[in-house]
């Protein structure tokens, strides 16, 4: 990509956390940004942030949403949208499973089918994938969000195969556990979600252990805004990106 040329940008999930910060923060600096958002309100109030945003209803599971959005033409899609789910796996309840992986896997290849025509058409582009730690990591009851996260790790590697050929960069995002309100608002509930199932001591104790695993040590998000930013404009960036910097470590991962 040109560095410093002007760009066209869609996020996913744009409404909250790191979409929001990304796409304001790319607007400011003079690209031309499509925030998508999973509500109506949340695109209003997107639109009023910045000249160059433009809110969208961009339910990335809606059939209509996503028809509306094969007629953008887009120099960069960063797919942030995501949905976090908790819950253990021999008893948690099946449509819980299939709505998150509906949103995490399903849904971002439904919005990359939708845009990828135009930026084949022009030999030219960027993918931006936001998996996460929990795509190379799992652990007790972090197993229906961390299996939609290793799926869109699979994705990724064969996607950039692919578009490759067609002048098409594809990249990926890991970040680790960051104080946007989205890990609090998965963990929120967990320990009724195991009394409904006749949870016991031990269920409780692997539910107090995950919550001080994904809320004890939340970083500032706008690190990952940062890295959402260059991911989007640099001219060469690197397939993985991990952030904090120190993730793999934290987690004991080896690559």
């Amino acid at each position: 990509m040109e560095d410093g040329a002007r760009k066209t940008i869609l996020i996913t999930g744009a409404g909250t956390g790191f979409g929001r910060g990304a796409a304001i923060t790319l607007a400011e600096l003079g690209h031309d940004v499509i925030g998508g958002t999973l509500t109506v309100e949340e695109a209003d109030d997107l639109d009023q942030a910045n000249n160059n945003l433009q809110g969208r209803k961009l339910d990335i599971t809606d059939p209509a949403d996503l028809e509306k959005a094969s007629d953008l033409d887009v120099d960069v899609l960063l797919n942030n949208a995501g949905r976090g789910q908790l819950g253990p796996l021999t008893d948690i309840d099946m449509d819980l499973v299939r709505q998150v992986f509906e949103v995490n896997v399903f849904g971002t290849m439904r919005i990359t089918q939708a845009v990828a025509p135009a930026m084949k058409a022009k030999g030219a582009g960027r993918i931006v994938v936001v998996s996460s730690i929990a795509g190379l990591f799992s652990g007790p009851l972090t197993g229906p969000y961390a299996m939609t996260k290793h799926a869109l790790e699979a994705y990724t590697m064969s996607l950039r195969a692919e578009m490759g050929q067609h002048g098409i960069e594809v990249c990926k995002l890991n970040p680790g556990p960051y104080a946007t309100g989205f890990n609090d608002a998965m963990v929120d509930g967990v320990d009724s979600q195991l009394a409904a199932t006749d949870g016991g001591p031990q269920e409780l104790a692997l539910a107090a252990s995950t919550r001080e695993r994904m809320l004890g040590n939340q970083a500032n998000p706008d690190e990952v805004v940062d890295a959402m930013v260059e991911l989007c404009t640099a001219t060469e960036v690197p397939y993985e990106t991990f952030k904090p910097d120190n993730i793999l470590e934290r987690y004991g991962v080896s690559r």
